[in-house]
């Protein structure tokens, strides 16, 4: 099955309290673009990403506010400001390492919500059953980009109701693929 393959750059999901933090009193995210889950945006709103190294300016917030404030990185933006970012599902945070946000009317220090976050596919029930996978699947996805195609393993498949079907990787891992927008999962 064909996969439309998406680069994940960093950013940064906030509850509604750190967003008033950062940004004030009853302040409210503003849509710049929707994404392609449905009800997910990048937002108008950045912030400022500091750890022990030094910091990662105009990261972008996705939108809508959510339950827990999570940080989303490369290894490699990790490893640049001095944080042990875990590969982890999205919302798997426990343990994970904190981070400070700075926002133009305050900062927010987050003990834990570092990731990076471990290369997945949204899917549909219906492109799930085409498919021959479940909720919770590990498969194997081959994509092609500018002549850097290769397999990516390990690639969790995440079913829902809420999903358009879309494979997510992070900056590194398009780049090492040479920017690749779709794939064929294998198994």
């Amino acid at each position: 099955m064909k996969v439309l393959v998406e680069t994940s750059a960093r950013h940064v999901h906030v509850t509604q309290e750190a967003l008033e933090a950062l940004f004030g009193a009853g302040y409210q995210l503003t849509v710049k673009k929707e994404l392609s889950q449905p009800g997910q945006f990048a937002s108008n709103e950045r912030v400022t990403v500091v750890g022990p190294k030094r910091e990662l300016a105009n990261v972008s917030i996705l939108g809508p506010c959510r339950k827990a404030n999570q940080v989303e990185l490369s290894l490699t933006d990790a490893r640049s400001i001095g944080i042990a970012a875990p590969v982890r599902e999205s919302g798997d945070i426990a343990g994970s390492a904190g981070c400070k946000l700075i926002g133009p009317a305050g900062e927010v220090e987050i003990a834990e919500g570092v990731i990076a976050a471990k290369r997945h596919i949204h899917m549909t029930p219906a492109d799930a059953a085409a498919a021959g996978v479940a909720d919770k699947d590990n498969v194997k996805v081959a994509v092609e980009g500018n002549g850097r195609s290769l397999v990516f393993d390990d690639v969790v498949i995440r079913v829902s109701e809420n999903f358009a079907t879309a494979m997510h990787i992070d900056t590194d891992e398009s780049n090492a693929a040479g920017g690749p927008t779709s794939g064929e999962i294998i198994r």
